[in-house]
């Protein structure tokens, strides 16, 4: 059994992959009552940045500025009527509120406000806390500031926050597409932690036991409570918060975002930037990570259903039409991206020939597509709903099109090199 503990988790360990784990973050206090730890935790401080949105700091805001007093220097209130962006004018609209005297940020809310505070503390090299708002999504602890820059989905390397905060009496009372949001998130690692393990046999990736252990144990936990979570039980809203906090601790100790993001997340990542650029109505990222889950898991099924690997046909200028068509002003940085890791220069026919057998018995490891199914219903996410919302020809775009947002390599890819026929 993993050891789940959040405290111990933060001392780091000496792993039998061969690498010194550790994470940086100083304090996790998941509780009720969290927030009156605040006025203690800033005593070092002395003139704090506090970030929110119109909507997270209704929560709490007001008591924020309370407990710091003096030490609030500014806030910084993002007025959205719709989906916070993370882009350019909202990085330069934080940049602008820190001034020489500033030496802390205490970001109020979940994915969006913590990646902004994420990533403007860290090129502006200063310490950060996020107050939670929502057990929404698995970035609180991890380095990974996600951004849109260019209209493309962008992960930058940052830094983890100094101090977590999540109030239990906020965080119950979280709208329930959060709560659903989160919990999306967490069962999507049933399809990325297959697909971590498929590109280390194809792949020769670095691969964590421990890492991969302690993200499917907890997985595995937090997938019973789907029907719990939507009475809002307060217990189960604790644990499944500190799920998610330890999946950004588990990503924290590979250095990368690969125990918790796959072919699910790009996916999802793939309905958000054409949704932003087309104006089209996307899903919650855990929300859209949870029905994506369902699609990659009924890839992996058609896979196991061919008795050999076929091998791939590419043609790169039908490649770049589709993606072009597909990304429009995003189209340049996708094909840059992908010309730049040699993505569609390398053969892995021969690795899919000589593994097929191990291939076969890593795909088998995930949750059927009936099952994931039963842990969406549990928490009334109904498949359908994603169907009409993205529409057969949209999402099957995003099954053969998604993978070339990232640089990494998941079951989209393989099932691209089995089933996708290029003209010749």
């Amino acid at each position: 059994m993993v050891n789940t503990n959040i405290d111990k988790l933060l001392k780091g360990m000496k792993c039998e992959c061969g690498q010194e784990h550790s994470c940086d973050i100083e304090k996790v206090i998941i509780r009720s009552g969290a927030i009156e730890e605040l006025r203690k935790l800033t005593d070092n401080y002395s003139s704090v940045l506090v970030v929110a949105d119109n909507n997270t700091y209704k929560t709490c805001g007001d008591r924020v500025m309370e407990l710091l007093d003096k030490k609030a220097e500014k806030l910084l209130v993002y007025e959205s009527d719709g989906i916070l962006v993370p882009n350019e004018d909202a990085i330069e609209k934080m940049k602008k509120c820190v001034s020489e005297s500033t030496d802390l940020i205490i970001g109020i809310g979940s994915g969006v406000i913590q990646d902004l505070c994420k990533y403007v503390s860290f090129v502006m090299e200063l310490p950060y806390f996020i107050i939670a708002t929502a057990p929404s999504m698995d970035g609180y602890a991890s380095k990974g500031a996600a951004l849109i820059i260019g209209n493309m989905k962008v992960t930058y390397d940052a830094h983890v926050p100094a101090v977590i905060i999540g109030d239990t009496d906020i965080l119950k009372n979280a709208p329930l597409d959060m709560i659903k949001s989160g919990y999306g998130d967490i069962i999507g690692k049933y399809s990325c932690l297959n697909d971590w393990k498929l590109s280390s046999l194809i792949n020769g990736e670095y691969f964590c036991d421990f890492v991969y252990d302690l993200t499917y144990e907890t997985t595995k936990r937090i997938s019973r409570m789907g029907k719990a979570l939507l009475r809002r039980e307060p217990e189960t809203i604790e644990q499944l918060t500190e799920a998610l906090i330890i999946i950004g601790i588990a990503m924290a100790y590979v250095g990368n975002s690969r125990p918790a993001s796959g072919s699910e997340h790009h996916m999802s990542h793939f309905f958000e930037v054409t949704g932003i650029m087309n104006n089209e109505k996307y899903f919650m990222h855990g929300i859209d990570v949870a029905y994506s889950a369902v699609y990659t898991q009924g890839l992996r099924e058609q896979i196991l259903a061919l008795d050999k690997p076929r091998r791939p046909l590419f043609d790169e200028a039908e490649w770049k039409r589709k993606i072009s068509e597909i990304y429009g002003s995003a189209a340049e940085g996708v094909i840059e991206l992908q010309s730049s890791v040699g993505s569609y220069k390398i053969s892995r026919f021969d690795a899919y020939t000589e593994n097929w057998q191990y291939v076969k018995d890593i795909l088998r490891e995930a949750p059927s597509r009936s099952k994931m199914l039963e842990l969406l219903d549990n928490i009334e996410l109904d498949i359908a709903d994603f169907e009409k919302t993205y529409g057969a020809e949209k999402i099957q775009n995003a099954i053969w099109f998604a993978k070339d947002l990232k640089d990494r390599y998941t079951v989209l890819r393989l099932y691209y090199d089995l089933f996708y026929k290029m003209p010749v």
